[in-house]
């Protein structure tokens, strides 16, 4: 079993865009611009946020944090996207969801100017990742993509089985991982909540993407021997050994599950901290593509 580690890989990528960022400097380009917005003050979005910004900093682009009530309304939330769309210092938006239940993110996130569009959840984002044109891809199937080309894993043939189908996560990796490339070239099913017998799927599986937002959900009986795992749930259950009372796992077993694996994604410290990658590298883009 060989770990796919996020802090290895997200250590090599950030120094290309160092790199990068200061290439694009030295040509007269202005240092990429992301504005964040973040609305409320829930907990798990505020550590989010805050990494995103430390990140920013770490790589060369400047950062805006936007801060906003979280009784605020959808239209005067509308309202902030608007004025940072006409920012010509801004050259990339994010908006942390989840927001507020009175608030709709489709409202919201189709208010960015798909320009700016960083986070690649903008329907013309979606839509041009469909056709297979050049776009913003969602920042954490971008980040999985950019974790499986640095260990060149091979995924042509394969079976993947992709657990959730969410915008964000589980409906684009089943479009790159079919597409036509590497990594890609794969024979993707999804799956998700209503999935019957989903471990007829599963032990078929090449590969499992498990997006599907439930902690441990992926035993070691649902799978294959040598089976490659990306697991990109987050989640927090108590734990009384720890001196916060909880601890971080994924939506897969991983205790039992790794000894089986020819490669396994950890958390934290996996697809977490390719999803940043992932994000920095649509602002740079946006960045350049605005500096034409």
């Amino acid at each position: 079993m060989q770990l796919l580690d996020g802090v290895l890989v997200s250590g090599h990528i950030k120094e290309q865009i160092k790199e990068e960022v200061i290439k694009w400097q030295s040509g007269g380009g202005k240092k990429p611009h992301l504005a964040a917005v973040l609305v409320g003050n829930n907990p798990a979005s505020e550590a989010y946020v805050g990494s995103k910004v430390k990140h920013c900093e770490e790589l060369g682009f400047d950062s805006t944090l936007l801060r906003l009530p979280a009784d605020m309304t959808e239209a005067d939330l509308i309202a902030e996207v608007e004025r940072l769309n006409n920012d010509n210092n801004i050259d990339g938006i994010l908006v942390q969801l989840p927001l507020p239940a009175h608030i709709s993110p489709d409202s919201v996130i189709n208010a960015i100017h798909p320009a700016k569009d960083v986070d690649g959840f903008h329907p013309i984002s979606q839509g041009r990742m469909l056709l297979g044109q050049p776009t913003f891809l969602p920042a954490t199937p971008y980040g999985i993509m950019l974790m499986l080309e640095y260990y060149k894993i091979d995924t042509a043939g394969m079976h993947c089985v992709v657990i959730g189908r969410s915008n964000i996560v589980g409906t684009p990796m089943t479009i790159l991982m079919s597409r036509n490339g590497n990594p890609g070239n794969a024979t993707v099913t999804m799956c998700h909540s209503r999935t019957k017998n989903l471990k007829d799927f599963t032990l078929n599986a090449d590969i499992i993407v498990a997006a599907i937002g439930r902690p441990k959900y992926v035993t070691a009986d649902m799978v294959k021997p040598g089976a490659i795992i990306i697991d990109v749930g987050i989640n927090r259950i108590d734990d009384a050994t720890k001196k916060s009372g909880s601890r971080l796992v994924g939506d897969v077993d991983f205790d039992n599950v790794a000894p089986l694996c020819s490669y396994i994604t950890p958390v934290p410290k996996g697809v977490g901290l390719m999803t940043i990658c992932g994000l920095m590298k649509n602002t740079l883009l946006a960045a350049q593509l605005r500096g034409k």
